[in-house]
């Protein structure tokens, strides 16, 4: 019997994450229009939209005509639901912002703070007074924290007793960030790679909505991607999928910060892609490669400099021959670039990567690719980060699993 109840509880928690899903990402949607996308009976919508309006989850917004009946009423999800806090650590700085459950902005705490130059202990009591000022704001308006998503420049191991962080350009090797941040914070963490979390929002809302195989690229400090298949997220053995940038384009090539030759990071990285502008040109800026100044410098020498077009065209060229070996190995039907060096070079680029990735990869794998410019700006990766916690609570039918185990164990079934 007990057996039983817990599959009707599991039944009922998959049909409130499809209503929820598609309130989420179609609506706002009448009850006929979800019972046909969903195949549950009338009855079983208007039971599931019931529970789901008096807990506070959907809002009714309006009413529309149908064909020679009632006016149907309009649901979509309560944006005022609850607040989400979504972080991005950086390699060279940190982001912290607030957002509603539809993933619009609130508010902005700003950090200052260079990770890479702290120990972790630093970043994370930064990131958490920051998560406090913001948990203030949300108590002060009546609104709850449903979670805090953060995004790592780096990989990061899933356990059963919560996610471990393996960021060596931070410095970071097994710290246990998830646990380390609910603990002071008092509120479900969810922590994923930067490129990873960047990829999810893409996908969701951006240029990659719609797609099914698709391969979004962070172009920035560092250089990472996000693989998709079928719709889904491919991660890997270990979770450490999508490290584009350490893939080798030159054997025996320039040293990576990683410690090996050759990597792809090490020739448009923001710190590769500095030093070869500053080889070319005498006149080029003796800056840090993590200001992004330089780059807009970079881009406006471009018409007058032969060697700062020089860097730019071997930029797209190594970024296209990246993009060739992604078709070859995918076979994606989409490349998104995105990143803050993406941002601001791909417009001028673009072009000269895609004809790269022609020459360079087989013909029949390139035909079918496109590529595109990312939605979001500064803070997409922060809002990938948000969208770790609303996939969970779409996920359980807006319930969050209480423990870093439960969620684990729900993954892995998934």
């Amino acid at each position: 019997m007990a057996g039983g109840r817990a599959v009707v509880r599991d039944l009922r928690r998959v049909n409130r994450g499809s209503v929820l899903r598609l309130l989420f990402f179609d609506g706002p949607l009448n009850r006929v229009e979800l019972g046909a996308l969903t195949g549950l009976s009338s009855g079983s919508v208007t039971n599931l939209c019931a529970a789901l309006l008096e807990e506070g989850l959907i809002i009714e917004v309006g009413q529309e005509q149908s064909e020679g009946g009632r006016p149907r009423v309009q649901l979509d999800v309560n944006r005022d639901f609850g607040g989400i806090i979504g972080v991005e650590i950086g390699e060279s700085g940190v982001r912290v912002e607030a957002f509603d459950f539809r993933l619009g902005v609130l508010d902005t705490v700003q950090v200052d703070l260079h990770p890479m130059r702290c120990t972790p202990e630093v970043t994370i009591a930064a990131v958490t007074a920051a998560i406090d000022e913001l948990v203030a704001m949300f108590n002060a308006a009546g609104r709850l924290l449903l979670g805090v998503g953060i995004a790592v420049p780096g990989m990061v191991e899933y356990r059963g007793d919560g996610s471990r962080v393996h960021a060596p350009n931070l410095g970071w090797h097994g710290v246990p960030l998830e646990q380390l941040v609910s603990e002071r914070v008092g509120a479900p963490v969810f922590v994923e790679n930067g490129a990873k979390a960047l990829g999810q929002v893409e996908m969701w809302l951006g240029a990659g909505r719609g797609a099914q195989h698709a391969v979004v690229a962070l172009w920035g400090t560092g250089v990472g991607s996000a693989i998709f298949v079928s719709g889904v997220l491919y991660r890997g053995a270990t979770s450490s999928a999508g490290e584009w940038g350490h893939a080798c384009v030159v054997v025996g090539g320039r040293m990576c910060r990683c410690g090996s030759a050759g990597c792809l990071e090490a020739y448009i990285g923001a710190e590769g892609l500095l030093s070869a502008w500053q080889e070319a040109d005498p006149k080029a800026p003796l800056s840090d490669p993590d200001e992004e100044e330089w780059a807009d410098q970079l881009l406006e020498a471009a018409s007058l400099c032969p060697g700062a077009q020089q860097t730019l065209e071997q930029a797209a060229t190594f970024f296209g021959v990246g993009c060739a070996n992604l078709a070859n190995l995918f076979n994606p039907e989409l490349i998104v670039v995105g990143g803050w060096l993406g941002h601001k070079f791909g417009p001028a680029l673009m072009s000269r990567i895609a004809e790269t990735m022609q020459e360079q990869a087989l013909d029949y794998a390139a035909a079918g690719v496109e590529l595109a410019l990312g939605h979001f700006g500064d803070d997409a990766v922060a809002l990938g980060a948000s969208t770790l916690v609303v996939a969970e609570l779409l996920a359980t039918g807006g319930t969050l699993p209480a423990s870093p185990a439960a969620r684990t164990a729900r993954a892995a079934w998934q």
